[in-house]
């Protein structure tokens, strides 16, 4: 054990290998004001790595104490907060091929039971990989159920249809941060623990129907409103059914609801109805290396809302709205349920077109805290490059938001606090309740920017101030209209500001 663990810190190197050991910098633990440098002492993220190297250990030499081992690898990830170890888990090594079921592909043969009888025999012999094939296959919505890993081999193609009545009956889901019962989504489950997409297939739907219920009919108006009331006065969530007549709630493409230990890894999206992945109060999860492009409306390209212990890593997001959003829920529906976002983490990833590459909001009454995304790009051009917003209806707070190690290219403002945020609801339906956000502690570090036309603007809410906000290290090539604007702002501090 010792000898494999030289050499794997060996093969990490110099500058890697010290995020496993008691490194720190001054200012950043309050231990250690000064700072620490020891070599001899592993961290939370060193000892999960050596623990890790036991574990494999064990399984590699098929020792007797494998039978006690969880069926979870742990993935230790860096924070400026505690984060709790990412467990993955380990899906049993059987396959159940879709083509035993009776699939067909060319995407002409509806192969939507096909999936359901896959699914269910794995989840009956206790979970291992649902496995798609090269080939287009046509299918309705997806439903998972535990231990089930749906697999899409190099070629697969998922072609989701456009026929709204495919998606019946309605399913326990949210529109916009309330909840409701609306058509499927695509790719659903509730309540389920250890699910996965793998592979590096793609999912596709059809798109025709879909695009024309982007548009805001006043069919589609009236029953935001009445969702907005029923959600208001706690109309229990059976009865708010949305899925009738012209109300043109558009699915989800992937809504995993109360679920945990989630594994999205290494498949492609192109287009989506609506929200993209929506990853719903659920615990613990890693999306990882994928491909997302969906220039449709709303499509923002992953939401995590009311979920904890998440990593999202090594991504590609191309969208049509927000690229990585973080929500949870809307006034008293999320005040109801009680369930913050927080300890999430965001990295290595790439924003090719989007409205904001983080954006935080504006659905958040439940509250979000640690949030911590580094090292990512939007080379290109994003409206917003980090926003924060909310308004005087949703409450919650939101505190402890981390920006670091990110790079962009042209936008129209890069870091963005509004406090007043409504959109199409600001007059389409009252106030019925005023709460106001408290915002507090965001960090904005050593960032880059090719050009914008405003770095900042902070737009607190008088009546709560937005507090500690820190902006370090900024580097701005050009600043096109003005540097910043602020207003209700408490403890503002810039650090060797390089834009002005």
């Amino acid at each position: 054990m010792e000898a494999k663990s030289r050499v794997k810190i060996q093969e990490l190197g110099d500058s890697t290998s010290k995020k496993l050991f008691v490194w720190f910098d001054a200012g950043v633990h309050k231990r250690f004001p000064k700072g620490k440098q020891d070599d001899t002492h592993l961290n939370a993220s060193g000892a999960t790595f050596i623990a890790q190297l036991a574990v494999d250990g064990i399984r590699e030499l098929k020792l007797p104490l494998e039978k006690e081992l969880l069926p979870y690898d742990l993935l230790a990830v860096d924070a400026p907060f505690s984060m709790p170890l990412i467990r993955v888990f380990r899906f049993p090594q059987k396959d159940f091929p879709i083509t035993k079921y009776g699939a067909q592909s060319g995407g002409k043969f509806d192969n939507t039971k096909v999936f359901a009888k896959a699914i269910l025999e794995c989840n009956k012999a206790g979970g291992g990989r649902v496995v798609v094939p090269a080939g287009e296959w046509l299918t309705g919505p997806i439903h998972f159920l535990s231990n089930v890993n749906l697999y899409l081999e190099e070629g697969a193609v998922l072609l989701f249809s456009d026929n709204p009545s495919d998606y019946l009956p309605a399913v326990m889901t949210s529109w916009e941060g309330m909840e409701c019962y609306n058509y499927s989504p695509l790719l659903y489950a509730f309540n389920c623990e250890n699910i996965a997409i793998t592979g590096r297939g793609m999912l596709k739907p059809k798109m025709e129907t879909w695009r024309t219920w982007f548009k805001r009919p006043q069919p589609h108006l009236d029953a935001l409103k009445k969702l907005y009331d029923m959600a208001s006065f706690d109309v229990p969530v059976e009865k708010r059914q949305m899925a009738k007549d012209e109300n043109n709630l558009r699915p989800h493409l992937i809504h995993f609801n109360r679920c945990r230990n989630v594994l999205l890894d290494s498949f492609k999206i192109r287009e989506s109805p609506f929200w993209t992945i929506h990853i719903y109060m659920c615990e613990n999860g890693v999306a990882r290396n994928l491909d997302v492009r969906a220039h449709g409306h709303n499509n923002d390209g992953i939401d995590l809302e009311m979920t904890k212990d998440f990593l999202v890593e090594n991504c590609t997001f191309d969208q049509g709205d927000d690229a990585v959003v973080i929500k949870a829920g809307r006034n008293r529906d999320a005040w109801r349920l009680n369930t913050p976002t927080e300890n999430i983490v965001v990295r290595n990833c790439t924003i090719l077109k989007g409205h904001a590459l983080l954006a935080v909001g504006s659905e958040i009454s439940g509250g979000i805290r640690n949030v911590y995304m580094h090292d990512c790009t939007a080379p290109n051009n994003v409206n917003r490059f980090f926003f924060i917003k909310t308004n005087h209806r949703r409450g919650g707070f939101i505190e402890n938001i981390y920006m670091e190690n990110v790079h962009s290219g042209t936008t129209k403002c890069l870091f963005e606090i509004d406090t007043d945020v409504l959109y199409q609801w600001k007059d389409l339906v009252p106030t019925y309740e005023t709460r106001i956000t408290r915002i507090n502690n965001i960090v904005l570090k050593n960032v880059t920017c090719d050009s914008t036309n405003v770095v900042y603007e902070l737009k607190g809410d008088a009546r709560l101030p937005i507090s500690n906000v820190e902006i370090n290290n900024v580097k701005i090539g050009k600043v096109l209209h003005y540097f910043k604007r602020v207003k209700n702002t408490e403890n503002l501090v810039e650090i060797n500001d390089n834009s002005k």
